[in-house]
This record gives structure tokens, sequence and C-alpha cells, in this order.
């Protein structure tokens, strides 16, 4: 998506080599008819598949489940990183660590909506380490639904969440792929020839 791109390099913040903040748009407050056109492009590379239900964790990827949800015709289903109360039946868990946080936590998802006969869609909002996603794959299997494929809004190419993801059989269809950033400057793995230039001071 170029759009998306675009908006990247406008309104995205670049902390640094690693770090990229784009909560002005997309996970803090949120652009809602950017996300529905993310919906829309995963139903167009996904949408040929028998999907039954879309998977992500909570919280950053939920408004992106629910568009490519929107947008298929099908529910979404959050994994939550805490056991509520209310969820006391049984459950499918898997640990995770966050990057970001730089915290570990248990992501778990009621056994009532997922199950074998489900043809599942992941999706969430960044792909680096991979660590969520390799969790919600766990669960997939655990599940032993069928996995159609893992869709990101935006990936950092040059960590290893990507080959983690494809080591396991998993096919990944990422709409933004950032092959190197800094402070300033940002590549796309799709233009790795040029280098574009971002604001830095937007996006805070």
């Amino acid at each position: 998506m170029k759009g998306l791109q675009e908006r990247i390099r406008q309104e995205g913040l670049i902390l640094s080599d690693t770090v990229l903040k784009v909560d002005s748009f997309l996970n803090h407050q949120v652009d809602t008819e950017l996300v529905l056109q993310i919906g829309q492009e995963f139903k167009r590379i996904f949408g040929h598949q028998p999907i039954t239900k879309v998977l992500t964790v909570e919280a950053s990827g939920i408004q992106f489940a629910m568009a490519a949800g929107i947008a298929l015709e099908v529910p979404f289903i959050y994994a939550k990183k805490k056991k509520a109360v209310t969820l006391s039946e049984a459950v499918y868990s898997a640990p995770v660590h966050s990057f970001t946080r730089k915290e570990d936590y248990l992501i778990s998802i009621s056994q009532k909506y997922l199950g074998p006969e489900d043809k599942v869609l992941i999706v969430d909002d960044f792909l680096a380490t991979g660590a969520a996603l390799v969790g919600l794959v766990d669960i997939v299997n655990e599940a032993g639904a069928q996995l159609m494929g893992v869709g990101c809004v935006i990936e950092k190419s040059f960590q290893e969440g990507r080959s983690l993801l494809e080591d396991k059989g998993v096919a990944v269809h990422s709409l933004a792929r950032i092959a190197s950033m800094a402070p300033g400057e940002i590549r796309f793995i799709d233009e790795a020839s040029s280098v574009e230039l971002i604001k830095e001071s937007a996006g805070c």
C-alpha cells in the first residue's frame, strides 16, 4: 500500500534503528478510514481462501483484525494478555516476550471460540521479532485449526520475525516492509535503491 508508506514517511517517528512510532495514526490515535482500507487490502490478499476467523493479540492489533473481519465477513478473536476472572473456561495459551515493553506474558484464548473446524488468518500491526505471532501460531496449532496465513501492517524486515514464521511454513504478507531505518530516514524493501526522508518531529 503506497498510501500507508506515505503516512509512515510523513507521520512516523523513528526513535532508533529498531523503534518506529506510528501512534498518531495507527496504534494510539487511529485513522479509521485508513484502517478500513487496510482491512480491504487483507481481503484482497487472503479473500480467495475459506477463512472462518481472524485472530490477533490485544491491544494494538485489534483494529486491524476487526477491519479484516469486516472485509472478510467473519468474526475476529483477540488473545488476552491477562486472564480475566470472567474467562473461567478452558483456554489455549502460549508464552510471549514483548520487544517494546521488555516483559513476558501469557496470551490466552477460550477454547469455545477456536477449534479444528476453523481456518484462521492471523493479523497484527507489527512484525519485528515475531514473538507474538509465533505465540498465535502455536495456539492455532494447539486448537487443531488450519492457519491460512499471517497479515501484518508494518514489517521490520531487518529483524528475525519473518524467518521464524517462514521456518514454521507460514505464509506472511506485510503491507509496508521496511528494509532499514534510522532517525530521519526510512528505506522500504520495494524501493531499496533510494532512501526516503521522513519528518523526525512528526508523530509525537
